[in-house]
């Protein structure tokens, strides 16, 4: 990669959250470091980022920030895909539609932000592509399915991906924080086709979910992972984000099946079957 002072870095949906935090521990690494919001606020301003607006699900927009990037620097050397949306409800609750839109900015955002990045970093032979998944991505969430399915999706594409850039020395990265106190909760979208069979599993959930992201990591804990992943000289494929998430990784490894499912249904108060 390049010396340290010129390094440029792009990061989307720094609105809030996990993004902003990333964009403030990049420029205090020393990064260039610019940022995309669909609606460029002065919430989303951080001191020392070069703000930008992008819809992550347009490729005009994404070939539009792109380039005025590389106008403007000449190079990106980091890519953070953070951009996200969550569907809160049973899967059979979501149409079709509903969860096209969400794959349209978890999965398919990642997709549109990394081919357009790709052909600057093959010119450059340099680069990392550093994908914010989480430990739904390779965990079941009852009650979160399209979610957890389109880190999954994330999940694998990004492992193959890496296998095809390692030789033209571009990597890509996965970042898989935990339970982090975000607006994820606020900004999830509610089923569009709610069925009063899962009514008592959403009421029962919901007080669940507000105190795990009450209690959960601060976005600056996943950021300083972020840095780690973008400036380690030998950089690992997964970087879980915190102790929940270290601790879960060890025991998807590890625990047999029955343990982990077991355990994930006694957690959410659903029957163990």
């Amino acid at each position: 990669m390049t010396s340290h002072a010129a390094r440029v870095a792009l990061v989307t949906g720094v609105s809030s959250g996990i993004g902003q935090a990333t964009a403030v521990r990049l420029i205090g690494a020393g990064y260039r470091v610019f940022g995309t919001s669909r609606k460029a606020t002065n919430e989303s301003f951080v001191d020392g980022m070069e703000l930008v607006e992008a819809d992550v699900t347009q490729d005009t927009s994404v070939d539009s920030v792109v380039s005025k990037v590389i106008g403007l620097t000449g190079r990106i050397d980091v890519l953070v895909n953070n951009a996200g949306i969550g569907i809160a409800g049973g899967a059979e609750e979501s149409s079709t539609v509903q969860a096209q839109s969400l794959f349209d900015t978890n999965v398919f955002g990642v997709m549109r932000m990394t081919r357009a990045v790709l052909p600057h970093m093959r010119h450059q032979r340099s680069g990392r592509i550093i994908n914010i998944s989480s430990v739904l991505g390779f965990l079941p969430a009852p009650y979160m399915a399209l979610y957890a399915s389109s880190k999954h999706a994330l999940e694998g594409y990004s492992e193959s991906l890496d296998h095809e850039l390692r030789t033209l020395g571009i990597r890509v990265l996965l970042v898989e924080p935990g339970y982090t106190k975000t607006s994820f909760e606020q900004n999830a979208v509610e089923s569009d086709s709610l069925m009063s069979v899962y009514q008592a599993a959403r009421e029962h959930l919901r007080p669940l979910m507000t105190k795990a992201l009450s209690t959960g990591d601060a976005p600056d804990v996943v950021a300083r992972v972020v840095v780690e992943a973008a400036n380690a000289r030998k950089p690992k494929l997964r970087y879980p984000a915190g102790p929940a998430a270290k601790r879960l990784t060890l025991l998807r490894r590890f625990a047999p099946t029955s343990v982990m499912d077991n355990g994930l249904r006694k957690q959410l108060g659903l029957d163990v079957l």
